[in-house]
């Protein structure tokens, strides 16, 4: 079979299809990267882009550089070990004051996952649920489900400004709905949020941010807006 460079194993054991063929038993089995080429597949329709305005983030530059170390030294560490921490479920959950890097760290890691071929979903919150609500609108009946399970499966979920939709109880039982799966499917999730633990609680309700304790690690970011101090800064 030939595939192309895109299509190409991430650990060099098969062809690019998926399996690995044994002409000594004429048999085939599951090749390690398969599972992840699974993930992309169904990752697909969903939005897994970095946004123009992210792309030439690096630790390297501004704003990175001028966010706190400590905060950026754990992104390192996290993207340094991406596969791993991936493979684990682990997520990182960033809070702060408006215009103080949260999004830019939450896009700089989603980076370092599509880079190491891993299937990444990007949303902000107020869009996750919009799609979420097209999905009732489809006269396919498993469109939903579909939905979940696609969000479900995907390798890395970012999702941005948590706490910022209005809370309804058709909001609470969509998010925790997402949350609660990938919990229970050891998935990584990274969140952004303008919100304390306990305000953030009060908003989408404590059983959710009990699970997203327990799936990230919490890095808080402090800080004046760089949007005002710096209008050429790219912040979030």
């Amino acid at each position: 079979m030939s595939v192309s460079s895109d299509d190409s194993c991430a650990f060099n054991l098969c062809d690019g299809s998926g399996f690995v063929f044994d002409d000594t038993t004429n048999s085939a089995r599951d090749c390690r990267c398969r599972a992840q080429r699974v993930s992309r597949a169904r990752a697909r329709s969903l939005s897994g882009v970095i946004p123009r305005k992210y792309r030439g983030v690096s630790f390297e530059r501004p704003p990175v550089t001028e966010i706190a170390p400590p905060v950026t030294a754990a992104v390192r560490r996290f993207v340094n070990r991406i596969e791993e921490n991936l493979d684990a479920g682990r997520g990182l959950w960033f809070f702060g004051s408006v215009g103080t890097g949260k999004t830019t760290l939450a896009m700089l890691v989603s980076r370092h996952a599509l880079e190491a071929g891993r299937s990444v979903a990007i949303y902000s919150l107020p869009r996750l649920l919009a799609e979420i609500r097209t999905t009732f609108d489809d006269d396919r009946g498993n469109s939903y489900v579909d939905l979940l399970d696609r969000l479900t499966a995907v390798d890395l979920l970012q999702i941005d400004d948590v706490g910022a939709e209005k809370t309804s109880p058709w909001v609470l039982e969509q998010l925790y709905a997402i949350v609660n799966a990938r919990y229970e499917d050891e998935r990584s999730v990274i969140i952004t949020t303008n919100l304390e633990r306990g305000d953030l609680a009060e908003q989408i309700n404590e059983r959710t941010v009990s699970r997203l304790e327990e799936m990230c690690e919490v890095l808080p970011l402090w800080g004046a807006d760089a949007r005002q101090q710096r209008p050429d800064v790219r912040s979030a």
